[in-house]
């Protein structure tokens, strides 16, 4: 490879030949295939080439075409980023080919770049399925290919904007580079205007220069120069003709125009390399015409002399300019626009029941792989590895992001319901090893209820007797509240030891029959608080029904005989036994209550709605409505949020919601019915301190106008005095602040006051005022939201559309539900109400018990083990243990400081925690630091990048030998566990 180097970092000249050869611009020509893990096919469908119908795509194709054009010429380069298709490819490869293959990768001509399962998206996704799908993927680089393999460089060429997570992740992961496409069209215009398409980008303001990484803004997307496609299946420019024999030479005109091309990328770009990337969407199914026709033109390009071009990578072009002076950015690039009115923020929210049921099975994953280590599972027992893959596809950015076809939606969803499949095996496995350990009878069927969430779980509902098996897979004691559906009345509860709990039961609302259908039958739910369950630890509850046991238990039963008052129908413990009849009094301009140690919730018997919310801890008090309202949508389509008025119509037409109330010493509720399409139960258990709003919105009726859709949200009105800010998280993590109609890096011209100040919302978002009164919302799976008034928080919770955006995917977001007639989608979002300076304690702790739910296994009769725990004693409050999961033959561990610089007086301090002693079954032998995604050894180096803005710092951290380690804010730290079983 011939290029200037170091000394080209400045002026070149393009227009002519120049004397100096240090002034020729270097042009790296980058062959690449751009290959989607589903979208408009999906993903076997894309890898073997079938329904060619909808599009002309076959991975296998390109990489058996690759593999021999690489070797016909030593010089040619080609990347290739997605494991999940280039794992099914090598599958089938004989040992011969594989040879071949590593030969190719270890001379540098193929070169894996990026290397996670998928090239995930960065607006839907949460930081721990990131984290998984890239360990994924770059396990099986290094195990096949060794560490010469590993990719530098992170490629992220198509997502549909940027966040400041993903470039702490990438730092973290020891990428020296990211390189991506897709910015606002006013940002890049500035930026090309200014030659600032090359920057520094701190991804976290706790870990500072560790979240560091050098980033490149793409020209042209990542497709070629105008004229210069030479693939034969997708393209019609002209090839290169430079046999003079021949009619039809073009060598010249062909050349004076790469020259062109060339020479105006270059004009916006620092130094006197430029990156051209030769491939698009599915290309080099048939390479020899690419790389024919690359030979010619590099020969004929630097046969004329104006440039230097060759073939590269995107690792080669990083090391060519480094020591380029580079600016620094700390925010994000959200939201995305490609046009004026063109706001890529509606996929936020599309397809929110596969968000949500990604999320669960994110969940489902992490308990899996703790258990599989806990159970000490070997090959011979069922594995994690499908639900892995599974989630490792689910990440890509038309999958989470809800931008693929319906048929392709359902694959998605397919593939994580097998998983999931596998996964409860392995967890079934794993506890009968457990209480193999613990001496006890070990041969229990377990059975598992996807579906409580609509009150369906045949385990619950039609036997007598059943233990309940609970997993907390979170490192620290907490209390949960079980809710399962029950045929019976008569009951008793009986938790670890044989202690009686406190439980309630309460009728089935009629939405949720409605909802599930004839799926289930039972008339009733069971809940119970389950208090202190153990760290990584187990406990049993013994539900039992029979004739002995009382139908009436005070405060604890409902009551099917209600009077109505006002629309106001009331279930509690101040029912008269005998009449039925209840003594609560409701006047007919009151308002009424329900609360809990923690907060106390007011309603307006006028509206029906939530009107205030107070802290009965730190005696604030907060005006407030919640109410469902929907966007008529203009230009919405999966992708895109154009709504056609900046103001929202209330669903319910400004009616009265219908209202009912139950009321026991455990739980308060109140239901309310909107609409026949939407409906909400707000809710206080007695061992929680935030509210939980329960949505149930769907099928959405469709409006008359064949272009006319709807995008529904749940907007909370405050009387906050926010001037404007409102703060997101960035993937489930460190939280951004956001100005509405504001961008910290331009003078931002805003033409669409709604969607244009729409960000993703992954966990949470809050506002807070002067005052020091903080409102949080948190979420069960990613959303769009935003603050679009002072005091206000937004969440789209469901949208259904008539009306295809033109980006691409050639199809509406018109989901059928379960039985064609709309989806139904099921959702939480919780509230808290706290003075700002203690709302993080809060809040994070909520978001780990939201993200890592308990797991619920059921089993017929009673079970002798009481009670399990995989650790010694608890994490500090401030520490979440993000990863537990075999890992070869040893122990792969992440630890994490979820508390940021500043969030907390105490909690955001840096913590240390002693690894030795802490797990009950085994003993750690030794420790090895690891990168974030587990493929480079700490205090191993790669290549170093210094850029001249600032020399970054490189100090590890080992353990001692009592594996004592510290976490400062934000900081994740990986380690390998070679363990011996006690």
């Amino acid at each position: 490879m011939k290029y200037a180097g170091r000394h080209n970092l400045g002026a070149f000249v393009c227009s002519k030949s120049p004397s100096n050869q240090d002034e020729v611009l270097q042009i790296h020509l980058v062959p690449h295939t751009h290959d989607d893990v589903g979208w408009l096919k999906t993903v076997d469908q894309y890898y073997y080439g079938a329904n060619n119908s909808i599009q002309i795509a076959g991975v296998q194709y390109i990489l058996d075409s690759v593999i021999p054009a690489l070797e016909a010429n030593p010089v040619r380069h080609f990347i290739y980023v997605e494991i999940a298709f280039f794992k099914r490819w090598w599958q089938q490869q004989t040992p011969t080919m594989q040879a071949r293959v590593k030969a190719l990768v270890h001379r540098g001509q193929l070169e894996f770049i990026n290397g996670g399962w998928c090239m995930n998206d960065e607006a839907t996704t949460h930081y721990n399925a990131i984290i998984d799908q890239m360990t994924l993927g770059l396990q099986f680089i290094d195990k096949n290919f060794g560490s010469k393999a590993r990719p530098r460089v992170a490629w992220h060429i198509d997502p549909f904007g940027h966040s400041a997570e993903q470039a702490s992740l990438f730092a973290q992961m020891s990428f020296e580079g990211f390189f991506f496409a897709r910015i606002h069209y006013e940002d890049m215009q500035k930026r090309t205007d200014e030659k600032r398409m090359e920057l520094k980008w701190r991804g976290s303001q706790s870990l500072g220069e560790a979240s560091e990484i050098f980033t490149g803004v793409l020209y042209d997307f990542y497709n070629p120069p105008k004229g210069f496609c030479f693939d034969n299946l997708s393209c019609k420019d002209p090839p290169i003709q430079d046999d003079p024999r021949l009619f039809g030479d073009n060598v010249k005109q062909r050349v004076d125009l790469f020259v062109k091309e060339a020479c105006e990328q270059a004009s916006h770009y620092k130094s006197g390399h430029i990156m051209l990337t030769m491939g698009s969407d599915f290309t080099y199914q048939n390479a020899n015409p690419w790389f024919k026709n690359l030979d010619k033109l590099i020969t004929h390009v630097n046969k004329d002399g104006r440039v230097n071009a060759f073939y590269s990578t995107p690792s080669k072009y990083l090391d060519a300019v480094k020591g380029m002076e580079v600016e620094l950015k700390t925010d994000d690039f959200f939201p995305y626009a490609d046009c004026p009115g063109c706001y890529w923020t509606g996929f936020y929210t599309s397809r929110p029941a596969l968000k949500g049921y990604v999320r669960r099975n994110n969940n489902l994953l992490q308990v899996c792989k703790q258990l599989e280590v806990l159970g000490k599972l070997g090959e011979s027992d069922p594995s994690s590895e499908t639900l892995r893959d599974a989630m490792g596809v689910a990440q890509h950015h038309d999958a989470v992001s809800g931008t693929e076809k319906q048929h392709v939606a359902f694959d998605y969803a397919k593939r994580l319901a097998i998983g999931a499949q596998q996964c409860k095996m392995v967890i079934n496995s794993a506890l009968n090893k457990v209480s193999q350990r613990q001496h006890v009878d070990a041969n229990i069927q377990y059975t598992f209820c996807d579906h409580l969430n609509i009150s369906i779980c045949p385990a619950s509902e039609v036997t007598e007797s059943f233990t309940i098996t609970v997993y907390n897979p979170i490192a620290r004691n907490i209390d949960t509240n079980i809710r399962i559906p029950v045929s019976s009345l008569s009951v008793r509860v009986l938790g670890p030891n044989g202690t009686q709990v406190s439980y309630t039961v309460l009728p089935v609302t009629n939405v949720t029959k409605y909802v599930r259908g004839k799926r289930g039958n039972a008339p009733y739910e069971l809940v119970f608080p389950a208090s202190d369950l153990p760290p990584l630890g187990l406990a049993m509850y013994e539900v039992k029904f029979g004739p002995n046991f009382p139908k009436m238990s005070g405060y604890k039963t409902p009551v099917l005989k209600q009077r109505k008052r006002d629309d106001v129908d009331v279930f509690g413990h101040n029912v008269h036994k005998r009449s039925g009849f209840n003594k609560l009094e409701l006047s007919p301009n009151s308002n009424y209550s329900i609360e809990n140690q923690y907060l106390r919730l007011t309603f307006s018997t006028d509206t029906g709605r939530l009107v205030e919310v107070e802290n009965l801890k730190s005696k604030i008090t907060l005006s407030i409505d919640q109410q469902f309202y929907w966007y008529e949508a203009n230009g919405s389509g999966a992708y895109i949020f154009d709504p056609k008025l900046n103001k929202p119509s209330d669903v319910s037409l400004g009616n009265k919601a219908k209202i009912s109330i139950f009321q026991s010493k455990d739980l308060q509720e109140v239901h309310q019915v909107f609409t026949p399409w939407v409906s909400q139960t707000v809710r206080l258990y007695s061992n929680k301190p935030y509210a939980e709003f329960e949505y149930t919105v769907g099928p959405i009726k469709k409006a008359p106008s064949p272009r006319v859709g709807k995008e529904v949200i749940s907007r909370f009105d405050t009387s906050l005095k926010t001037n404007g800010v409102f703060y997101t998280d960035a993937n489930g993590r460190e939280m951004q602040i956001r100005k509405r109609n504001y961008r910290p890096t331009w003078t931002y011209q805003n033409t669409e006051p709604v969607a244009g100040n729409y960000y993703p919302v992954n966990s949470r978002a809050y506002i807070k005022d002067e005052s020091g009164v903080q409102l949080t919302i948190m979420t069960d799976r990613s959303l769009g939201g935003s603050s679009i008034k002072d005091g206000s928080l937004e969440f789209m919770v469901h949208r259904r559309l008539l009306h295809d955006d033109g980006r691409g995917v050639n199809e509406a977001l018109n989901e059928p539900g379960i039985n064609g007639r709309g989806l139904i989608v099921r959702g939480k979002l919780l509230l808290l109400v706290e003075e700002a300076k203690s709302s993080a304690k809060l809040h994070r702790a909520v978001g780990e018990e939201e993200m890592l739910r308990p797991s619920l296994a059921f089993s017929a009769g009673s079970n002798d083990q009481a009670s399990y725990q995989a650790l010694n004693r608890s994490l500090p409050a401030n520490v979440h243990l993000l990863t537990l999961e075999s890992f070869d033959k040893s122990v792969l561990l992440r630890l994490e400081h979820q508390f940021a610089v500043g969030e907390d007086v105490e909690l955001s301090k840096a913590v240390t925690v002693q690894l030795k002693g802490l797990f009950q079954d085994f003993t750690i032998l030794a420790v090895t630091e690891l990168n974030l995604s587990a493929n480079l050894v700490k205090s191993q180096r790669q290549h170093t990048v210094e850029w001249k803005r600032a020399k970054r710092r490189n100090k590890i951290l080992v353990p001692t030998d009592d594996f004592e380690i510290t976490l400062k804010p934000m900081e994740i730290r990986t380690f390998k566990l070679d363990i011996e079983w006690n």
